[in-house]
């Protein structure tokens, strides 16, 4: 779907300006995305592969939830938003919590060049796995994975093929912080 979407500028600061989903990865505008990381009480993080069909790294497991902000949509009713559409769970706002803002600036060999404001927040996951339901075309499967060996997977993860290796500093920013709460 080819959203539009409002552009920020470097410094992540609204611009005032909107453009396509399409046009903003051709042209690299700035602009905002908001991250789900959901966990559970005993320490698993529930992680997401992305769809086979993605442009960008296609069956590699990510953050729980992930997505654009729509243009003149707040950055929490897209993380809730991302999170219905990508899962079938149904958040409010009390149960997110940010726990910061990451610059991802990429290219990729596709020419889509990415510079997005991560908006990162973590809740809990007190639905059962299996009521969850993947979203076809976004998200090839689910999976809990405790968080050691979410940590343990990222010391491989330049030739393992299960996470994206230049997100390294930034999974294990979210997993060091979400093992501080359930330890």
């Amino acid at each position: 779907m080819d959203e539009r979407i409002d552009i920020v500028d470097k410094n992540g600061e609204p611009t005032g300006q909107t453009a396509l989903k399409s046009e903003i990865h051709s042209k690299g505008f700035y602009h905002n995305t908001a991250h789900v990381w959901l966990y559970t009480a005993t320490g698993d993080i529930l992680l997401a592969q992305r769809a086979a069909s993605k442009a960008i790294c296609p069956l590699l497991w990510d953050v729980s939830v992930a997505g654009h902000v729509d243009a003149g949509e707040t950055i929490i009713e897209a993380a809730i938003r991302e999170t219905q559409e990508e899962i079938g769970l149904t958040l409010n706002e009390s149960e997110l919590h940010k726990i910061g803002v990451f610059p991802c600036f990429q290219s990729y060999d596709n020419s889509i060049v990415d510079n997005e404001f991560h908006h990162t927040f973590i809740a809990q996951l007190q639905t059962p796995i299996s009521q969850l339901k993947p979203q076809q075309g976004e998200v090839e499967a689910i999976k809990l994975l405790r968080i050691s060996e979410c940590l343990k997977a990222m010391e491989t993860s330049d030739y393992n093929n299960h996470f994206i290796s230049s997100n390294r500093p930034y999974y294990e920013f979210v997993f060091h912080t979400i093992l501080q709460l359930t330890s």
